[in-house]
């Protein structure tokens, strides 16, 4: 059944400023229409995803109401002059107002041109101890999380990756490291290998 009787309590008083209506000529009890495919109140039928297919239920099934009431972003459409000769696109400008599914979206960041250089540092830890950090190796496409274990167990030490592009091996292993760098990953060169030195973290 689409429509309803929806009955009122209120007194003879507040008729006419029932909820805010203006309409001093309303009729109690309210026949309210609803709509076959949201089941909301034809009137709200223009805020459910799709009122487009609202419309054309109560164009099929009620064509009096629906030649009185517009549904949708038609009836909020401003109308246009009888003499500009202008129609509205009504598929268009629900097309600009719907909303997509899941807001804005992702925006893809530029890759930033880093340079591709693999610095190796000597970082005093405490007294005589150090330890060994490696950066730059994503630069050039080397997975991390790859290099971290081919490290520990070739120098017999812990190896973590400590940051974006960071890998801290416990030890100091600046003269060896050059070395195997090079043997396991023959793309990095002796132009794209700096040796820093000692440094202070």
């Amino acid at each position: 059944m689409a429509t309803t009787e929806n009955t009122d309590s209120g007194s003879a008083d507040h008729k006419g400023d029932h909820y805010g209506c203006a309409d001093s000529d309303a009729k109690y009890p309210f026949k309210v229409l609803y709509c076959g495919v949201c089941s909301l109140p034809t009137e709200y039928c223009e805020y459910m995803p799709e009122p487009a297919k609202c419309r054309q239920w109560l164009e099929k099934n009620f064509p009096d109401v629906f030649a009185r009431m517009s549904v949708g972003p038609a009836g909020n459409a401003p109308k246009p002059d009888p003499g500009s000769g202008e129609s509205p696109l009504v598929g268009e400008e629900e097309e600009k107002k719907k909303q997509k599914r899941g807001g804005r979206g992702q925006i893809k960041q530029k890759k930033k041109t880093v340079p591709q250089k693999v610095t190796i540092a000597k970082i005093p830890r405490a007294k005589k101890k150090y330890v060994t950090r490696v950066c730059g190796l994503a630069t050039l496409d080397i997975d991390l999380k790859e290099a971290q274990r081919f490290f520990a167990p070739k120098f017999s030490c812990g190896a973590s990756v400590t940051a974006e592009d960071e890998i801290i091996i416990q030890g100091d292993f600046t003269d060896d490291i050059i070395d195997v760098i090079q043997e396991k990953w023959p793309e990095v060169d002796d132009e794209s290998i700096d040796d820093l030195g000692e440094v202070k973290k």
